[in-house]
């Protein structure tokens, strides 16, 4: 378990910093110069995913809790939307002018979606700090970046394109979701 909550607290700090210590930030970048600050951001980032994984893969997981069967369709809804939301994130879309903060509330769908999926104790962990980190994310990017401007409206040929784009990605992972964590959605 330690792997991989160390794993979670490089991330989480990581991710933070720039939002709660944005003036140490531009002192780091401005000392390392920013192609520097850039690599040894990702090597953190790189560290902790991998801590993540082979903290996950290590723990023998226990069993704390059982939902309904039919808990797992809203899981999977949920991570449709979440990739849906991960794509919006990275375009003009309609989306964007209704959250902020599309990946991260999509990280938060996830999140939740696997919660209620997996009631062992290294979901809780993983999927609950992951959750926790993407509020506090979106709490302090808010402050640090003030009043919200709304973008320009665009058409609607982006919002479709947005959700073909986010359900095909999530026809891949679904697929790809046994080889990659090992285990079954279906």
């Amino acid at each position: 378990m330690a792997l991989l909550i160390l794993g979670l607290i490089l991330w989480i700090v990581a991710h933070l910093f720039p939002a709660v210590a944005a003036y140490k930030r531009k002192k780091l970048m401005l000392k390392m110069g920013v192609g520097p600050y850039k690599a040894s951001f990702a090597v953190v980032i790189i560290g902790s995913i991998a801590l993540m994984v082979f903290g996950w893969r290590s723990i023998e997981p226990v069993h704390l809790y059982s939902l309904p069967q039919w808990v797992n369709y809203l899981t999977l809804l949920l991570v449709l939307f979440t990739f849906i939301l991960f794509v919006a994130a990275q375009v003009k879309t309609n989306i964007k002018r209704v959250l902020r903060h599309p990946q991260l509330t999509g990280l938060v769908l996830w999140s939740i979606g696997h919660l209620l999926a997996n009631g062992d104790s290294r979901s809780l962990v993983l999927f609950l700090g992951l959750l926790i980190w993407a509020k506090l994310q979106i709490i302090s990017t808010n402050k640090r970046d003030g009043k919200r401007e709304l973008p320009d409206r665009v058409s609607i040929k982006n919002d479709i394109l947005t959700v073909i784009g986010g359900v095909a990605v999530f026809c891949v992972f679904v697929f790809a979701h046994p080889y990659i964590t090992g285990v079954s959605i279906v």
